[in-house]
């Protein structure tokens, strides 16, 4: 493959880095390095520190993983899926060290391991509790008694106690003594299901919570609650604070036992375990677990987002999204592009640090948010949803943080595009399904707002379009502005004018609604990308198509210009991306990364990266390679040049063999035969053939069989390669040949040219026989007779 480079056109990229969904739902554990999670049938394993996936643990038989848990030393993980198989694995090599059946006649709904990482417990759907010694390999206990599916197991945090405590459909806390394996009581209390259990340091204080809204505290040396505390919500976690340590950063003053609960209100709540009296400090929240090593929580929200606090004051130190579901809209943000802003199927903003996956969830809108435009610097931006409104965030260049500075909402359906202006931060333009466009005036310094978000007022409102506006874009001088709709047409209206807005033209020619729209940043043309599959350039003083561009199977949903304005990047619903040379009209590179349609689409300020957003869930930042393969195929070539040259001076020598080796390396079939050619002309050819094909490696001989079939299909080459042949045939057994790759399709590709070979021959041999026979036959006339 061989790269022109005109001035500063890309003509490649590579996938730099990929946001992939890694958990929709089920058990999640965290250590103080990783995150572990299901994900249908694999475990991912979550690197905190770079929010990277660098393990995914994975049964053989796809099938999907049911529970799973990890020691208390962080070496073991045990996984059981479907087919009521546990299996043992050393989850840093992602390797399966043993597996056996779960004994269990249905699958296995909850496990964990006892402080010494020896023993697992596992409560099955059928009801029963078996317990493994996972050192010595065998079922220690077989516990039964509970009622349905055991969704809860805990060993007691003193293993000199030798209890379990397990709870099943009959709301009741089961404790298992393991010396006799009997239940030694059923502690009764909750009237729905327990979702959680959390010790105290010296082990004889026990907090639960349930469904039914309460938490009971458990004194276990006389197993009775010593109180019960209504929390008024179905808490799915509980911990209890370490006595020890100074919380009073979040109004804990007393030493008296405290306990955090999060549940289904999405508050994270501090409790006082003697008085039941709540410390309020909500924090958005729904599961809980506790990191004691580093003093954090992780909570696990029912959106498949896991956040982690930092203990005693609660601040938020990081957090992932587990899965984004179909993204709608994305576009770089932050000073040096370090920040992505994504719209996903819902109505909060994902903001995502790419150096490490972490990301803030930016609350506002009540509805899908569809569509996004980031302002010139790249610290402001705004956002449009279906529930009518626009709204301007603003990040904070030191920490980082984003927050809404302007909201406005006139619009009488859903706002479907948005676009910001471009020279300064005076205006945004918003297209709706209202068939309006509405341009809106922003204060002249949006951060002296504080905390208060500024309502934006309306400058013109216009009936854009018979049908959904689906894109506007703002030209760079900011004077002209853009519209396309599903009304298959294109519209250029002047921003001079105070109070309206002016239609400059029309833009016509698409067989389907247009999609997308973009201004050139260096010619005054406007690129459209349209349902009908195409993308089309116009001109902006007649409103002429000046170029098609045809490529794409489905609609075009984005496109924009790179490369200062001499390249197009289009994205469509079969999941393509493609680069554009303007000038030749032609498609110099598809990317293929994406399983379905690819909404986002969007390209850093400095010209070197651009990122992807797709209905499959994946965001894919792409960096322009451009330079490095030109670097490398110039590389290539050179050696190329290099080894040619050698080649012939080795031939010039007659170091056969050397140069026959080299020409097979550079895996050119016509340099190969060069040199076999050469090798044919001496005196002594077969002997010499002979002697340097049986020195050749078994690799070099595979290659040499494969160049035999490409010769032989020619009349003129055939004669060596029948050379070769006879030398492979002859000395190298039928066995090796046939262990070479590809052989048997070798030689069934070498036998009906060898057989027309041969007729050939027959043919010419007849021939040369009568012509013999006629030259015996032939007299002059009138010459006497012998």
């Amino acid at each position: 493959l061989i790269y022109i480079v005109v001035g500063i056109s890309v003509y490649s990229y590579a996938v730099s880095s990929k946001i992939e969904p890694f958990y929709k739902g089920g058990k999640v554990q965290v250590n103080e390095q990783y995150i572990f999670c299901t994900c249908g049938t694999r475990v991912n394993v979550l690197e905190i520190s770079t929010g990277k996936i660098v393990h995914s643990i994975e049964h053989d038989d796809q099938e999907d993983i049911t529970s799973f848990a990890l020691s208390c030393d962080d070496e073991l993980l045990v996984t059981a899926s479907r087919a009521l198989l546990l299996k043992q694995w050393d989850w840093r090599q992602a390797q399966c060290t043993r597996s056996w059946k779960a004994i269990h006649m249905v699958p296995v709904a909850s496990m964990t391991f006892d402080s010494t990482s020896t023993l697992l417990a596992t409560g099955g759907c059928d009801g029963t509790i078996k317990i493994w010694d996972v050192v010595k390999q065998y079922c220690t206990h077989n516990l039964k008694g509970s009622s349905g599916v055991v969704h809860l197991v805990e060993f007691h945090p003193d293993i000199n106690r030798l209890q379990l405590f397990s709870s099943s459909l009959d709301c009741g806390i089961r404790l298992w003594d393991l010396r006799s394996s009997e239940c030694i009581c059923v502690l009764q209390s909750h009237y729905s299901a327990v979702t959680s259990l959390s010790f105290s340091a010296d082990g004889d204080t026990m907090v639960s919570s349930g469904r039914d809204k309460i938490c009971t505290v458990w004194d276990l040396q006389t197993r009775k609650p010593k109180r019960t505390v209504p929390v008024y919500e179905a808490v799915e976690g509980v911990v209890l604070l370490p006595e020890s340590k100074d919380f009073s950063e979040i109004e804990v003053k007393s030493k008296d036992l405290h306990f955090i609960t999060a549940g289904s209100k999405g508050v994270l709540r501090v409790w006082e375990a003697s008085t039941a009296h709540q410390d309020d400090n909500p924090r958005s929240l729904t599961y809980l677990l506790h990191l004691p090593a580093s003093s954090r929580l992780a909570t696990v929200t029912a959106e498949h987002n896991i956040l982690l606090y930092q203990l005693p004051a609660l601040t938020t130190q990081q957090q992932f999204v587990g899965y984004s579901d179909e993204v709608l809209d994305v576009k770089f943000l932050g000073k040096n592009d370090s920040h992505i802003v994504v719209a996903t199927n819902s109505c909060q903003l994902k903001v995502f640090e790419l150096q490490t996956n972490s990301c803030q969830i930016l609350y506002g809108h009540t509805d899908t948010v569809l569509s996004l435009d980031v302002f010139k610097k790249g610290s402001l931006f705004a956002s449009c949803a279906k529930d009518r409104s626009v709204r301007v965030w603003q990040m904070d260049a030191d920490s980082g943080q984003v927050h809404c500075v302007a909201r406005g909402s006139s619009h009488t359906n859903a706002v479907g595009s948005i676009t910001c202006s471009r020279m300064t931060a005076s205006f945004i333009v918003s297209g709706s399904q209202d068939c309006t466009v509405k341009v809106w005036d922003l204060p002249a310094d949006l951060s002296t707002t504080g905390t208060d978000v500024y309502e934006l007022t309306v400058r013109a409102t216009e009936k854009a379009h018979d049908k959904d506006v689906n894109s506007v874009a703002v030209s760079p001088n900011d004077k002209l502005l853009a519209s396309g709709s599903q009304d298959r047409t294109a519209k250029l209206w002047s921003l001079a004018g105070e109070g309206s807005l002016s239609l400059l033209g029309v833009f016509r020619g698409h067989r389907r609604g247009v999609w997308a729209v973009c201004f050139s940043p260096v010619d005054q043309v406007l690129a459209t990308s349209s349902a009908d599959g195409t993308t089309k350039l116009w001109g902006l003083q007649d409103f002429s198509c000046l170029k098609t561009f045809e490529g794409h199977d489905a609609s075009v949903l984005k496109v924009i210009f790179v490369s200062r304005g001499t390249q197009l990047l289009t994205s469509g619903s079969d999941g393509l991306v493609k680069l554009w040379t303007i000038k030749t009209n032609e498609c110099v590179k598809t990317l293929d990364a994406h399983q379905d349609k690819v909404w986002g689409l969007h390209n850093s300020r400095k010209d070197d990266k651009m990122v992807t957003g797709s209905a499959d869930s994946n965001i894919t930042v792409w960096e322009d390679v451009t330079e490095v393969e030109l670097a490398e195929e110039q590389a290539k070539q050179e050696d190329q040049i290099l080894k040619q040259q050698e080649l012939s001076n080795l031939l010039h020598e007659k170091k056969y063999f050397k140069a026959l080796g080299l020409a097979i390396s550079l895996d050119q079939p016509h340099t190969v035969l060069t040199v076999i050619k050469a090798i044919r002309q001496g005196a002594e050819n077969q002997e010499l053939l002979e002697k340097t094909l049986l020195k050749l490696r078994l690799d070099q001989k595979e290659s040499l069989l494969r160049f035999c079939v490409v010769w032989n299909t020619n009349a003129r080459n055939c004669l060596d390669a029948q050379a070769v042949l006879q030398v492979l045939l002859t000395h190298v057994p039928p066995e090796e040949l046939l262990q070479y790759q590809g052989a048997r399709t070798h030689l069934e590709g070498l036998i009906p040219y060898t057989e027309r070979h041969m007729q050939r021959i027959g043919r010419l041999l007849q021939a040369s026989m009568f012509l013999n026979y006629m030259w015996q036959k032939m007299r002059v006339a009138g010459a006497p007779v012998r």
